[in-house]
């Protein structure tokens, strides 16, 4: 970003409330940098891994959405895992994350990662203390070996207060779309807001390296945090701007072929037409335009 782009990033963002039409602008300028650092990665052969955690409604899930939605998914894949198979739990613990790592020319967003044994885990009481502190042991040798390998690892937790996860919270529960997203375990997590903050504080002095930084990113305000998080990956993974020049395409050559019919359109199955007709967008008129 240059350094003009960046006083009027750090003046448009410093209130809190990001101005909507300033949001959509720089959600598609950074959204056309994310696709120049894809093709980067997918040229140089990188392998990158982003981990988002963070507290139930912080927010991750639309960051996500965000960095991914104008990305080619075939080098860019989202990975959340769910609870894990009873033959799962009996695997080394870091076994079935192994198996989504990236390979050359690709990035790997995990929806949370192998740190649910240092937060819902800890916390929940679904593992025991022995588990416990081998993760805490093993986290950083097992990300320093990853490193060791070529995979530069970037880690990420969304920071939200407890009066903004609450109200997100109520906002699920009237939004018929979005109430899936409130599980029992979201629930029993308001009761346990002090228990959270003292797993993620531990969390953190142990697996708080120099060769994977856990970086913050202050949630409270989505547009906010989605705008920051893409711009502090696309500094974190350098890249140089590989696109390529636009193609000059043919003329497309004359259809007269012969020996082509097209089957009338009663022979096959068409979904019916059921927006209404006063819905259709008009075109203006020259005199209107």
């Amino acid at each position: 970003m240059e350094s003009d782009g960046r006083c009027q990033y750090n003046l448009r963002m410093s209130s809190g409330k990001v101005d909507n039409e300033y949001y959509e602008a720089e959600l598609a300028r950074l959204g056309i940098e994310l696709v120049k650092q894809q093709e980067w990665i997918r040229a140089q052969g990188l392998r990158i891994v982003a981990i988002f955690e963070g507290r139930d409604a912080a927010g991750k899930g639309g960051a996500i959405k965000r960095i991914t939605e104008s990305l080619n998914p075939r080098h860019a894949r989202v990975v959340a895992l769910g609870t894990p198979t009873e033959r799962e739990r009996t695997q080394w613990y870091f076994q079935r994350y192994v198996a989504h790592l990236p390979a050359a020319g690709e990035m790997v967003l995990f929806d949370r990662s192998w740190y649910n044994r240092a937060g819902v885990e800890r916390v929940m009481g679904f593992c025991t203390d022995e588990e416990y502190q081998e993760f805490l042991r093993a986290a950083p040798e097992f990300e320093r070996m990853l490193v060791r390998s070529g995979i530069q690892i970037v880690k990420y937790w969304f920071s939200v207060s407890d009066a903004e996860q609450e109200r997100r919270f109520q906002g699920r529960l009237g939004d018929p779309t979005k109430r899936w997203k409130l599980s029992p375990m979201d629930v029993e997590s308001r009761n346990r807001w002090q228990d959270y903050s003292k797993a993620k504080d531990t969390m953190f002095a142990h697996t708080d390296i120099d060769e994977a930084p856990w970086y913050v990113v202050e949630a409270d305000v989505k547009k906010r945090a989605r705008l920051n998080v893409m711009t502090h990956l696309l500094s974190v993974v350098p890249y140089e701007d590989l696109t390529p020049s636009a193609m000059a395409l043919p003329p497309r050559p004359d259809r007269v072929a012969d020996d082509y019919v097209r089957p009338p359109k009663e022979s096959q199955r068409t979904i019916p037409d059921l927006v209404p007709v006063t819905a259709r967008r008009k075109k203006k008129s020259k005199a209107q335009s």
